[in-house]
């Protein structure tokens, strides 16, 4: 797989994300539900934003590896979230470490909604390639 990344702005090095993703010769892609703070018996957690968060990655990465995929493989990471202002506040020291962990480049999109399931607050939508 060949991966190019474009992001043609200046203040897009600011953003953790670029604004592009070119993929050639991928040898699969995978397309993930989005992915949320529930435990292993489908229970959605009620804990705050950073701490769902927290999870919906490592529920992410549990995924990933269970499909033979690796996490730098993310081209496209789609955030939603019940508020964009407590997501900037409290969970992106746990966000960005996860993107630089892995050297992701991805194009993403941040999006509030009236709400997601239960008592979450926050949903990661993931494409991957390998």
């Amino acid at each position: 797989m060949q991966k190019t990344s474009f992001d043609p702005w200046a203040w897009g090095k600011h953003t953790n994300s670029v604004q592009a993703v070119e993929v050639k010769e991928p040898n699969g892609t995978l397309y993930c539900s989005g992915q949320a703070a529930i435990d292993a018996n489908g229970n959605p957690s009620n804990a705050d934003m950073r701490s769902q968060l927290i999870q919906t990655i490592a529920n992410l990465e549990e995924l990933i590896m269970t499909s033979n995929y690796k996490c730098s493989g993310i081209v496209r990471l789609n955030v939603y979230t019940t508020s964009t202002q407590e997501f900037f506040t409290t969970c992106m020291d746990v966000y960005v470490p996860f993107i630089q962990k892995h050297g992701i480049e991805q194009a993403t999109t941040l999006i509030e909604v009236k709400g997601l399931f239960a008592t979450l607050t926050v949903e990661l939508e993931a494409t991957f390639v390998k």
